[in-house]
């Protein structure tokens, strides 16, 4: 008889898996390295974007969506390269995933439609009120103590893990250097990616390797070193999800909604420098290609109200990083960028505005509205916000051999394990680093609980 029947190594997204494995029968322990979890780890950090294809909240709006057009856009970003069992497992189950996260989790799901993600063809991105990862992990957190079957140890990590019989033993870490060995029927990787190693994101990221690191400090690739052990294949470490709107004064992100309704990015010398509605996870190392790696985001008072519905822009806002003019002049010479170029720019983007058969120098035909006075600046930086390749895991979140071959016993999900986003930064999609953290949690969990009595996972 093991202690548990699955242990969650993480409390990120992995709770998402230790709450279905309970509703389904099993006994769960999460294990957490970092005891300021709540507002600490990569989950917490995040925008709470959950793409959700053909949700309840879609059909409400009228929105006409399915798991093939998810499928169709995620092919479109990554030029068709990417973890297809992955994507199609998760795209399959992604509108029950975040129906059960309202119904069963206590999320209040929300489904935002005053604006579009770049790359998502139809508004698919759901989230909850505050739009913040902090808000979705305390509810998740809450789920779980009122949960009978789960027990969380924190902090405690997840150091080793090695067969045992038909099971696995667990070696759990202290930071008072004490340890202990938990024997499990399963285990679930959702420790995340590297973000945090650099030597590895040196050799694998190297285009955005000098930008700051936007993630938990214990993302340093646990789970390639655990599933190395048991000859785990591992794929797409090359990908990763950036930022290109890191605010450099408060050192939180700046929605890139604003860019969405209209906003463009410039360089210390007032001139703009590419397409930002290419994405804000690719914008990010054109932006570290930039003399000083750093910008400015200029918008107006419709975005800055618009985007006052994100917690992270109001962080921003109330940490005094916002600069204001009321005339193009006045923000230049607050900002420290030539008149004549700022004024170019705002010329440009409004012969734009409003007509997207219309297209700038960059190709960008997507500015909503003209910028009116008075205008807004936010000093901006590059990031790495977390890392998208890992473990090869197949549609059930099972992780794989060199074989092809499903590893008993052990799953991965989030940064852990394979993403859907393809190579490098390109890939990305808004909410393609919850999905995976929440989605193959999921999958992890409904698998191993079927199976427990079966032994065959």
């Amino acid at each position: 008889m093991t202690d548990v029947d699955l242990v969650v190594a993480g409390a990120g997204g992995g709770l998402a898996g230790a709450l279905r494995a309970a509703q389904l029968g099993a006994r769960v322990l999460v294990v957490e390295a970092n005891e300021n979890y709540l507002r600490g780890n990569n989950t917490s950090m995040s925008t709470a974007m959950i793409p959700g294809a053909g949700s309840r909240w879609q059909r409400a709006a009228g929105i006409d969506d399915s798991p093939e057009k998810f499928l169709g856009d995620i092919a479109a970003k990554t030029h068709g390269d990417f973890a297809k069992p992955v994507a199609e497992a998760l795209a399959g189950v992604s509108a029950e995933l975040v129906e059960w996260l309202d119904d069963h989790a206590g999320l209040p799901i929300e489904l935002p439609t005053d604006f579009h993600y770049p790359g998502h063809c139809v508004q698919r991105v759901h989230s909850i009120p505050g739009r913040h990862g902090s808000g979705l992990l305390r509810y998740l957190a809450d789920a779980v103590t009122q949960q009978s079957g789960i027990d969380m140890l924190v902090p405690g990590r997840v150091t080793a893990t090695r067969r045992d019989g038909n099971g696995l033993l667990v070696t759990v870490s202290y930071p008072d250097g004490g340890t202990e060995e938990i024997s499990t029927g399963s285990v679930l990787l959702a420790t995340n990616g590297y973000g945090a190693n650099r030597e590895l994101v040196a050799e694998h990221l190297p285009e955005i390797a000098e930008a700051d690191y936007h993630g938990s400090e214990y993302s340093t690739g646990d789970a390639l070193r655990i599933g190395a052990d048991f000859g785990a294949a591992i794929s797409y470490l090359d990908a990763y999800q950036g930022h290109a709107a890191l605010s450099a004064e408060a050192r939180t992100l700046v929605t890139w909604t604003v860019v969405m309704h209209g906003g463009f990015v410039i360089g210390m010398d007032g001139r703009r420098f590419g397409d930002e509605t290419t994405g804000y996870s690719e914008y990010a190392a054109v932006l570290a290609a930039q003399p000083g790696a750093s910008g400015w985001l200029v918008y107006d008072e419709r975005i800055h109200q618009a985007s006052k519905a994100f917690g992270d822009y109001v962080d921003v806002m109330e940490s005094g990083a916002l600069r204001r003019g009321e005339s193009a002049e006045e923000l230049a010479a607050t900002i420290g960028v030539p008149a004549d170029a700022l004024a170019a720019e705002l010329a440009e983007a409004s012969a734009v505005a409003g007509d997207e058969r219309q297209r700038d120098r960059f190709g960008r035909n997507r500015f909503e509205q003209p910028l009116t006075t008075p205008l807004y600046a936010v000093r901006i930086v590059p990031a790495l916000f977390h890392t998208q390749g890992g473990l090869t895991v197949d549609g059930h979140a099972r992780v794989l051999d060199t074989e092809t071959r499903p590893i008993p016993g052990l799953y991965a999900s989030g940064g852990s394990a394979v993403g859907i986003s393809g190579h490098g930064a390109a890939g990305y999609l808004a909410g393609n680093g919850l999905l995976p953290a929440l989605g193959l949690a999921y999958l992890a969990a409904t698998h191993c609980a079927a199976h427990l009595q079966k032994g065959d996972q």
